[in-house]
């Protein structure tokens, strides 16, 4: 079972690329699988943060609601004269603090996070709404766009900011004191705390992570879509969450590695591309997905048991 747990992901993963591979010739090709990774890359952003809240036996589903509000406040700063990374800082930065509100509530006021985020899902995906007046904002720094939409050598820099989120993640979670009180606090969260670990200021690092992500997220999103949309996002959160118990993180926190949750996301990205390439109809694309939600959850159980 152990066995499982560490490859049976990569190994799903690796049969649904060789299928493809005979059933749709291109999907193979250099650009499709570049086109791949950078279509993924904003699910992965959020799925590294994801992970950490999860690990601890949290969830946070404000994420996709966080991706629109960084997008529109750091479009609508770049395109008022702001230094656009300035502009970007301060995007990410509001998604930092919705975090910081979420770990807020659920730390010390005791609070379910799903209650708590769930409201956030809510206000914040107003705030969006409310700055931008319903509408999109059209971006018009270059600087801004090549976030989202440039390459280096050939390779988007989507790619490469997500591999830097992941690295990042693996050494803090591996070789930190703080991913070890994660890990701790998802196992047994009264245990921990009386082991002397400070559980609510983990759980507000937590969900403090988890929105700067989102709000990363959201700039390199607004850079792709060259404009800060109020209604970017949507849904991301269950992509999201779907991604990261695919992965192998549990839903009752103390299991799972960032490193299962990237395997998790490329599966998602594969069967979206491999459906698009096969010319599956679009309606029917979100009943498999909804499907493989459901499966990610069956298999978090089945794990478990």
């Amino acid at each position: 079972m152990n066995v499982w747990n560490q490859l049976g992901m990569l190994i799903i993963l690796l049969l649904m690329c060789t299928l493809l591979a005979f059933v749709a010739p291109n999907f193979l090709d250099v650009g499709n699988m570049l086109n791949v990774l950078k279509q993924v890359s904003i699910i992965a952003i959020l799925a590294a943060g994801m992970t950490i809240v999860i690990l601890t036996g949290g969830i946070d589903l404000s994420v996709g609601s966080t991706v629109a509000l960084s997008g529109v406040i750091s479009v609508m700063m770049s395109n008022a004269g702001v230094n656009p990374f300035l502009a970007m800082a301060v995007g990410i930065f509001s998604g930092y603090t919705v975090g910081v509100i979420n770990g807020y509530f659920t730390a010390k006021a005791n609070l379910p996070s799903f209650i708590v985020t769930l409201g956030s899902f809510t206000y914040v995906r107003g705030l969006a709404y409310v700055i931008s007046g319903g509408y999109p904002i059209l971006l018009q720094s270059s600087v801004f766009k090549f976030i989202g939409s440039g390459s280096i050598f050939g390779i988007p820099a989507p790619i490469y900011i997500m591999l830097i989120v992941y690295l990042v993640m693996m050494f803090v979670l591996k070789n930190t004191v703080f991913g070890r009180h994660v890990y701790a606090i998802g196992g047994n969260m009264e245990a921990a705390r009386l082991t002397g670990i400070k559980v609510q200021r983990v759980l507000i690092s937590v969900y403090s992570i988890s929105g700067l992500l989102a709000g990363l997220a959201g700039v390199v999103l607004a850079g792709r879509l060259f404009s800060g949309q109020p209604t970017a996002g949507i849904g991301y959160e269950l992509d999201a969450i779907a991604a990261v118990i695919l992965g192998g993180t549990s839903f009752t926190g103390g299991v799972g590695r960032v490193q299962g949750t990237i395997i998790g996301v490329l599966i998602m990205g594969v069967i979206s591309n491999g459906l698009t390439l096969l010319d599956v109809n679009y309606y029917w694309q979100l009943v498999v997905k909804g499907a493989v939600i459901v499966i990610a959850v069956l298999l978090d159980r089945l794990r478990n048991h």
